[in-house]
């Protein structure tokens, strides 16, 4: 009886070793996955401010109504998210709604994170868990009245928010349903690539249209590759190249954008940028874009032609076809020739910078030309630009480069 109890409690010491080592081997993977996630999803780009500690808050998002900091998100029991349990963090993500019920504004996306499982908002939780912890105190919105009581979000959200988890579409391939469950969901590309309206809320048809970005002023493009769309006669791999290096045959990241190829996208798995490039490739056709053919630019186009001669010609090349892997194309460009201009027109203005990533570790980059041209001349060269070669876009007027000479770049 002796020798079979210690036989026992030697098994059931072994089980327990063994279960022990199971239950850490799948937190080990929860972490990693939601580690992977939280990439994805770019979290550490809003919350994290500039040279703060990663994770712990304090970048303004800007709206239209006043600046939004971001909180503390680590571990820190009294100022982050230690004291909250995963259900708590499940209906923030899932429902927008704060531990202590007050409504979050949707400047934190939870308008599309609403699309993620369970299972991944609980990985992400984990993640977060192993971040060192920070103990910084969160700053109070700073809206303008009425738009800083908070009770008028919820007839907001009876107006624009449509929470529920991404449902697959069994008329689909499994390839299309991730590439449309991580841009509906943890990428929440539809938050910068789709229009406004007055009271912030995006516009839901059709997705991904494009739109400005508010108060940063840059056009997220179009991401239809269809016909009308931004993205237009884009393969499948030019959108993984541009996700994974910040540049392609057809143009390079900037902007806002540059920022996500260098914090996001770049770090994804091949496969999953294929599946959304194979998403992207879906979206419907667009209509026509108005091309402002009822200006008169003629007189603008003359002087442009010179300008772009002396000053870009020698990099884009004379017929704005770039040099591969160098300088982008600026023939058929989608950036160049999105529907408002402000892309060319700030590019002109400010510059040209690709991210650096594994992929393009030493990227060329365009020297700003804001000391050199006036308002008009960067008006003139820039609608020389969308209305030369492939481009047939509207032309560019003088009061929008006085606006956008003096927005701050990003």
């Amino acid at each position: 009886m002796r020798a079979s109890n210690i036989v026992f409690r030697a098994a059931l010491a072994l089980g327990m070793v063994v279960a022990g080592f199971a239950v850490a081997h799948a937190d080990t993977a929860s972490v990693e996955r939601g580690r992977y996630l939280a990439t994805a999803g770019d979290c550490a780009s809003c919350h994290t401010a500039r040279n703060g500690a990663p994770y712990a808050g304090g970048r303004v998002v800007g709206t239209p109504f006043g600046g939004i900091p971001t909180p503390n998100i680590t571990f820190d029991r009294a100022k982050g998210i230690g004291a909250w349990t995963k259900d708590e963090f499940y209906l923030a993500m899932h429902e927008g709604v704060s531990r202590d019920g007050t409504l979050l504004y949707p400047a934190f996306p939870f308008t599309s994170y609403t699309r993620m499982t369970r299972a991944d908002v609980d990985a992400v939780y984990d993640f977060l868990a192993t971040v060192p912890k920070v103990s910084r105190r969160n700053d109070e919105p700073q809206l303008s009245w009425p738009y800083s009581m908070r009770s008028l979000m919820g007839a907001w959200r009876l107006l624009y928010f449509d929470k529920g988890e991404y449902a697959p579409d069994p008329s689909k391939s499994a390839q299309w349903n991730r590439g449309a469950y991580l841009v509906q969901g943890p990428g929440h590309c539809n938050d910068c690539h789709t229009a406004r309206n007055s009271l912030g809320a995006t516009v839901s048809s059709p997705r991904l249209a494009g739109g400005l970005i508010p108060v940063q002023d840059w056009y997220a493009p179009d991401l239809s590759t269809r016909k009308g769309g931004g993205l237009a006669n884009f393969r499948q791999q030019d959108i993984v190249d541009l996700l994974k290096t910040g540049r392609s045959s057809r143009g390079t990241a900037f902007g806002p954008m540059a920022e996500v190829v260098q914090m996001s996208t770049q770090y994804l798995a091949d496969d999953d940028l294929a599946a959304i490039a194979t998403y992207l490739q879906s979206l419907p056709p667009r209509p026509a874009p108005d091309q402002g053919n009822d200006i008169d630019a003629s007189a603008s186009m003359a002087r442009g032609q010179k300008i772009y001669a002396d000053s870009c010609a020698d990099c884009h090349g004379v017929s704005g076809d770039g040099v591969a892997g160098v300088y982008p194309p600026l023939d058929a460009n989608s950036s160049v020739a999105e529907p408002v201009g402000v892309n060319a027109i700030r590019i002109v203005l400010s510059g040209g910078f690709a991210p650096v990533t594994a992929g393009n570790r030493r990227p060329y980059s365009m020297p700003p030309f804001a000391q050199k041209l006036s308002d008009q001349e960067v008006a003139d060269v820039t609608t020389y630009i969308r209305r030369s070669w492939g481009n047939n876009a509207p032309p560019v007027q003088i009061d929008d480069v006085r606006k956008y000479r003096s927005t701050p770049t990003y």
